[in-house]
């Protein structure tokens, strides 16, 4: 009996996939549990437009992830620490300083678990920091560190 599987089962398969049971299995077990249900026309047919429906918005997303990320490699953000004795800075900007400073200038939310700082900024200066917006996309961000 061929079933589409609703969520993802261990020794079957992911959700989406077409499998190949006994009928037994699929009768007693898998219907049953909602696990999957039976391969009919209809099924077939609503699972295709479920896919069809997912690729879309994955497109649109990773669109609006291209965009964001044009938009990032234009823009530069300022964050200002405290400095004590010759021009050495208190402590570090972190990403979540980032993030509120990108907001309060540009007006945009970045996530802060997004941001990827290779080393802590502990320094003056200026920085080229990723963000990954989505798999496939990493925008560079600028980053300027000076003094409050």
């Amino acid at each position: 009996m061929k079933i589409i599987l609703l969520q993802d089962e261990k020794k079957l398969g992911k959700k989406g996939d077409i499998v190949e049971t006994s009928e037994g299995y699929a009768r007693n077990y898998i219907l049953p549990k909602k696990i999957g249900v039976e391969a009919t026309a209809k099924n077939l047919n609503d699972l295709k437009l479920q896919k069809a429906k997912e690729s879309r918005i994955a497109q649109e997303q990773l669109d609006a992830a291209k965009a964001l990320a044009a938009e990032l490699e234009n823009k530069q953000v300022t964050v200002k620490i405290k400095a004590g004795e010759g021009g050495k800075a208190f402590g570090s900007v972190s990403s979540k300083e980032i993030a509120a400073a990108y907001k309060e200038q540009h007006n945009l939310d970045i996530d802060k678990k997004k941001i990827q700082l290779p080393e802590s900024l502990k320094n003056f200066g200026s920085y080229q920091v990723s963000v990954k917006l989505h798999p496939q996309v990493t925008a560079t961000l600028t980053v300027k560190v000076t003094e409050a």
